[in-house]
C-alpha cells in the first residue's frame, strides 16, 4: 500500500492561515507607527531607530507579561476585544513606574487550532492599546500548536521595551518621609487575582451574562472583563518634568506588596482605606467570599491601578494635571520614617469591616 503524503495540514496547522492572519494584522500593526518605527510585519524581526525617537542618553527597560486566567473569561463568553489592551498594560504600565516610555511591543499568541476572527480580534485589541500607549507593534509570534491546548483556547504574552533619559530614570530612592501618596484609579479589576474571581463565579454560581447585581445597566461578565487602564500619556510628562519621586503598579499583591518594591530603606507608606470608595464591583467581590480587608489589600487592586509619590508641595499641582490628563486621582496616604514597607488601615465599615483594622507588609 503506498502511503498518503502527509501535509502540515494534516498535523493540525495551516500555514495558508497563518499566511492570511499575518495579511490581516498588518494595517492593525502600520496603525501604531511612531517616531522610530514604521511597524512595518514580516520580517525576521522588527528595527527601532533610538536617534530617531530623540533620546540623548538612553537607558532601556524592558518587561514582559501575559494576561493570566482573565483570558479563561474572555474565551468563555466570546469577548476578544479587551484582552489586548490588558495584555499591552500589564507591560506599558510597568516601564512607566521605571520613568521609561513604552517604544515598541512584540505579542505571542498561541493556539491548538487558529481561528482568525479570534485572532484578529485580540490583535487588533493589542494595537488599541499600543496606541492608547504610543508604542509601536513591531512584531510577534503566532504559534499554532494541536493537542498542547484545548478546543478554543489561546494564551498571550507581550514584551515591551522602553526608554527612559539617565537623569529621569525613576529608581524610588528619591522617595523620603513626608511624601504624599496619590491614588489613580483603577479601570476594574484589571489582569490580576482572576483565579480567585473565578472561583467565586463557580462557588456563586454568578451568570456573566447576566446584569450584575449592582449595575443593572451593565452584565457582570463585561464589568468583570473591563480593560486594564493604561496610565502612561497621563504619567508621562509629569515624570519628564520631576514632579513625581516613584510610581507603583497595582498588579497581583495588591496596594500591600506592591508599593514597597519602590521604597528605599527607611521608608514606610501608610495608605488609609477611608480615603477613597471602594468600587461597587470590589464590595461584591468581597461579599461573594467573605474576603477579610486585609486580604483584599493584597489581592486586588481596590480602585486604585497606579500610585504617584510626590513631594508635600507638588501634590495639588500633580493632581490637577492629572485630572486634566483625565484621571481621577485620590489622596491616599503618606510616607513615613520606618521600616520599609506598607500599612492600610481602615475604619469600621470601611471595606465592610467590623472594627477598625490594618494590614502590614514589609517590603
Amino acid at each position: 500500500m503506498t502511503q498518503k503524503p502527509l501535509t502540515y495540514a494534516d498535523a493540525g496547522v495551516s500555514i495558508a492561515a497563518g499566511n492570511a492572519l499575518v495579511k490581516a494584522i498588518g494595517p492593525l500593526a502600520k496603525s501604531t507607527a511612531r517616531p522610530g518605527a514604521n511597524a512595518e510585519l514580516g520580517g525576521f524581526g522588527g528595527f527601532f531607530d533610538l536617534k530617531a525617537a530623540g533620546y540623548e542618553d538612553p537607558l532601556l527597560v524592558a518587561a514582559n507579561d501575559g494576561v493570566g486566567t482573565k483570558l479563561k473569561l474572555a474565551i468563555e463568553t466570546g469577548r476578544h476585544d479587551g484582552v489586548g489592551i490588558d495584555l499591552v498594560a500589564m507591560c506599558v504600565n510597568d516601564l512607566i513606574v521605571q520613568g521609561a516610555e513604552p517604544l515598541f511591543f512584540l505579542d505571542y499568541y498561541a493556539t491548538g487550532k487558529l481561528d482568525n476572527a479570534t485572532a484578529t480580534a485580540v490583535v487588533a485589541s493589542i494595537a488599541e492599546g499600543c496606541r492608547q500607549a504610543n508604542c509601536a507593534l513591531i512584531g510577534g509570534e503566532t504559534a499554532e500548536m494541536p493537542g498542547m491546548y484545548s478546543e478554543g483556547d489561546y494564551d498571550l504574552a507581550g514584551f515591551c521595551v522602553g526608554a527612559v533619559d539617565r537623569a529621569k530614570a525613576l529608581t524610588g530612592n528619591d522617595v523620603r518621609p513626608g511624601d504624599v501618596i496619590l491614588g489613580l484609579a483603577s479601570s476594574g479589576v484589571h489582569s490580576n487575582g482572576f483565579s480567585l474571581v473565578r472561583r467565586l463565579i463557580a462557588d456563586n454560581g454568578w451568570k456573566l451574562d447576566r446584569p450584575a447585581l449592582f449595575d443593572q445597566d451593565r452584565l457582570l461578565g463585561d464589568l468583570l472583563l473591563e480593560p486594564t487602564r493604561i496610565y502612561v500619556k497621563s504619567l508621562l510628562p509629569l515624570v519628564r518634568g520631576g514632579k513625581i519621586a516613584a510610581l507603583a503598579h497595582i498588579t497581583g499583591g495588591g496596594l500591600l506588596e506592591n508599593i514597597p518594591r519602590v521604597l528605599p530603606e527607611g521608608a514606610h507608606a501608610t495608605v488609609d482605606a477611608d480615603a477613597w470608595p471602594l468600587p461597587r464591583l470590589f464590595a461584591f467581590l468581597q461579599a461573594g467570599g467573605a474576603i477579610e480587608p486585609g486580604e483584599l489589600a493584597r489581592t486586588f487592586n481596590c480602585g486604585i491601578g497606579m500610585i504617584a509619590v510626590v513631594r508635600a508641595n507638588l501634590a495639588d499641582d500633580v493632581t490637577s494635571t492629572l485630572e486634566a490628563a483625565g484621571e481621577t486621582v485620590h489622596h491616599i496616604g503618606s510616607i513615613q520614617a520606618g521600616e520599609k514597607g506598607c500599612t492600610v488601615r481602615g475604619s469600621a465599615e470601611t471595606w465592610s469591616a467590623r472594627e477598625d483594622w490594618s494590614a502590614i507588609h514589609h517590603g
